[in-house]
């Protein structure tokens, strides 16, 4: 009994000193909302570069009108709506009288906007559906904007996978990520019609250089070496669409969305060893296998005493390493979800949301994905069922929309 409770007493000191090792991951750009909220007008869309927030809602819709001049007028309101709402305002003015439904549905009044930032794209569904031109914008379909590729391995859910537009709401308070999406869909009430949606929490990524690296539901640091949206010359030469892109897209972005799910029952069953070798890093503080430190320079040529590659060849960080794919680098904003218990197999439905924004997913995404999807230690553990791809127009200035030059 006496040695027990030495045991239960020595627990205690751990967990203790694990709670400190925790708080030492945080620091006060985590932690602190930005004095004002997040600006919406500008030259490109904000929740790209912004510095991720804590938590997602992103929704695509279908496209139900056949009219162009509906398409295009959902873009000027759903514009005017994320401007006032990013602001910390309500979703439109006043409704007259009230025997009418209100303009906003008021879940998010007297809630600060949590650093909200709302981001617009299309995806190919919208240039040409079933072969038909819809709304006259065809030849305007940007040679980036491709149909993804099947990839080893995909288990991909149709209901869970493409759409003709995409809105990504991003904010530090979950209801306020809600309440915008929620309300942009009432708006487009007889012009779209919801596809499917996804919320998250946690992100899995670091876009400035004020955030620490989060740790994702493997218990992993996640997206140490990310592109950072707060240096402007990766940007202009990663993300940013530049004069190779039609006029329209010039200052905007490719979004890839992939739902990846992550098999934790198996993954908890995975010695530590084995963990680590197929993340290619310690558990516990991030650093590289073979290194003392979370930013060390991976050693990707050192081979171990052994003989063997200190990272292993089949690693994750090996593989996704911008020095292994030609220079590749992409801006990763991912969160992660859990979605309740998969009712066929009785397990975990949860895991990592990835998002990518990139200046040609031709050239970036998909050449990066093929190589993980055929030789990632990972795929023991993971699985893709949700799959998109959207173009993300520049900014819009006050009195403009977003997606404005695409209808002119």
């Amino acid at each position: 009994m006496l040695a027990a409770i030495g045991a239960g007493a020595a627990g205690t000191a751990l967990g203790v000193a694990a709670g400190a090792a925790v708080a030492s991951e945080r620091n006060e750009a985590d932690v602190q909302r930005q004095d004002g909220p997040v600006p919406f007008w500008g030259g490109h869309q904000a929740g790209i570069a912004t510095a991720a927030q804590d938590r997602l809602h992103l929704a695509t819709f279908d496209v139900v009108s056949e009219r162009r001049a509906d398409v295009r007028e959902l873009l000027r309101a759903w514009t005017a709506a994320a401007a006032s709402m990013t602001q910390g305002g309500p979703a439109g003015a006043p409704a007259p009288n009230a025997l009418l439904p209100p303009t906003d549905t008021g879940e998010a009044t007297g809630l600060a906007p949590g650093n909200l930032t709302v981001t617009f794209g299309v995806g190919p569904s919208l240039f040409a559906h079933d072969g038909q031109d819809r709304f006259g914008i065809a030849a305007r379909r940007p040679p980036a904007l491709i149909d993804l590729p099947a990839f080893a391995g995909d288990e991909l859910d149709p209901t869970r996978t493409g759409g003709d537009v995409v809105v990504q709401a991003c904010s530090d308070d979950p209801q306020v990520a809600f309440h915008a999406v929620r309300n942009l869909g009432r708006i487009g009430r007889g012009v779209v019609v919801p596809r499917w949606s996804q919320m998250g929490f946690g992100r899995t990524s670091s876009t400035t250089r004020a955030q620490v690296t989060p740790r994702n539901l493997m218990g992993f640091k996640d997206g140490t070496n990310n592109l950072r949206g707060d240096d402007p010359g990766a940007m202009d030469t990663n993300v940013w669409v530049g004069a190779e892109g039609p006029a329209w897209m010039r200052g905007g972005s490719y979004m890839v969305t992939r739902r990846i799910r992550i098999l934790v029952e198996v993954w908890d069953r995975a010695n530590l060893d084995d963990q680590q070798q197929t993340i290619g890093r310690e558990k516990d503080n991030g650093a590289p296998l073979g290194r003392q430190a979370e930013f060390d320079a991976v050693p990707l040529g050192e081979r171990g005493s052994d003989g063997k590659p200190v990272v292993p060849v089949d690693a994750h960080i090996r593989l996704a390493a911008p020095s292994t794919n030609d220079g590749v680098s992409i801006l990763r904003r991912g969160y992660s979800f859990t979605d309740g218990i998969d009712p066929v197999t009785g397990q975990l439905d949860a895991g990592l949301f990835f998002i990518c924004f990139q200046r040609d997913p031709r050239t970036q995404f998909v050449p990066l994905q093929h190589r993980l999807a055929s030789s990632d230690a990972l795929n023991e553990y993971i699985k893709h069922v949700g799959s998109g791809i959207f173009a993300v127009p520049p900014g819009a200035q006050p009195g403009g929309f977003v997606g404005e030059s695409l209808f002119d």
